[in-house]
This record gives structure tokens, C-alpha cells and sequence, in this order.
């Protein structure tokens, strides 16, 4: 009758903790070399004038970023156009892609949503206060331009 011990319960032995600290460095120094930070991919030439104040931005992930100018493939032309994310947009598009891109955002950071403007020396004034105007549309009213100290 060895089987049976006569209604002792047995306890359940303490789970090992030990390693889990070095488990979850493991993981997490592995998750940090395969993820990469989204990298704009610059599909015109953006020659940024020289500024004496330059404020750097605080909160980046707040921030979205227009760039305008010459096309770097010949076959768009000579004239400059505007890039955002890795799309060439037209003027009518800026009001529907920025409406997209504060609605992505949290509901907390939509309001302090900033467009930051990455604009060639080269541009012509035109197509820019076109672009400003159409994000006065789209409700952008926080507008830096960048620029290189």
C-alpha cells in the first residue's frame, strides 16, 4: 500500500526563476538587432539653405515630413515635386494623405501633430505656399521648414 499516502497532498514545488532575467535580455538584445528604424527614402534632391537659429525638434514621432524638390529619376521631369512616406504627391492628394496621417496617429497627439518641410534651396516659392496652403486645408498648422546650421 506504498501507492497511497493515506490523503497527504503533496505540494507543488517552487517554479526556478533564475534565468528568466537572462531570458528576457535574450530577447530583447535579439529583437533589437533585427529591427530597423524607418528610413525615408529620398526620391529627389533636397539642397537645404543655411540658417543661424536652428531649434531642433523635440518629439520626432510627432512629427511628418514633406520633401520638395528635383525628381533624381529624369523620367518625372525637371520640375520639383513633392515627396511624402515614399509616394510622389500632387497637390489635390496633400489634403487626403495628411487627414490619414493624423488619423493614425493616437487621438491624445493629433492636435500636436507638426509637418516638417524639407525643401531644396532650388524650389520655387510657388509650389511652396501652394503646399501651405493645402495643409491649412488638411488642418496641419504647425509647419518648420528644415534647415542646416
Amino acid at each position: 500500500m506504498g501507492k497511497f499516502n493515506g490523503g497527504q497532498k503533496k505540494e507543488m514545488p517552487e517554479l526556478n526563476t533564475s534565468s528568466l532575467p537572462d531570458l528576457v535580455f535574450s530577447l530583447l538584445f535579439f529583437f533589437m538587432c533585427i529591427t530597423h528604424m524607418r528610413e525615408d527614402n529620398p526620391k529627389v534632391y533636397v539642397n537645404t539653405p543655411r540658417a543661424d537659429q536652428v531649434v531642433k525638434l523635440e518629439n520626432k514621432s510627432l512629427v511628418t515630413t514633406i520633401l520638395v524638390g528635383k525628381p533624381k529619376d529624369k523620367k518625372y521631369g525637371r520640375e520639383s515635386l513633392i515627396q511624402f512616406n515614399d509616394d510622389f504627391l500632387d497637390l489635390e492628394n496633400v489634403v487626403p494623405k495628411m487627414t490619414q496621417q493624423r488619423q493614425s496617429m493616437k487621438e491624445v497627439d493629433q492636435p500636436k501633430m507638426q509637418v516638417s518641410m524639407k525643401i531644396d534651396r532650388e524650389t520655387k516659392m510657388g509650389i511652396v505656399t501652394e503646399l501651405k496652403t493645402e495643409l491649412r486645408k488638411a488642418q496641419c498648422l504647425k509647419i518648420s521648414y528644415s534647415a542646416k546650421r
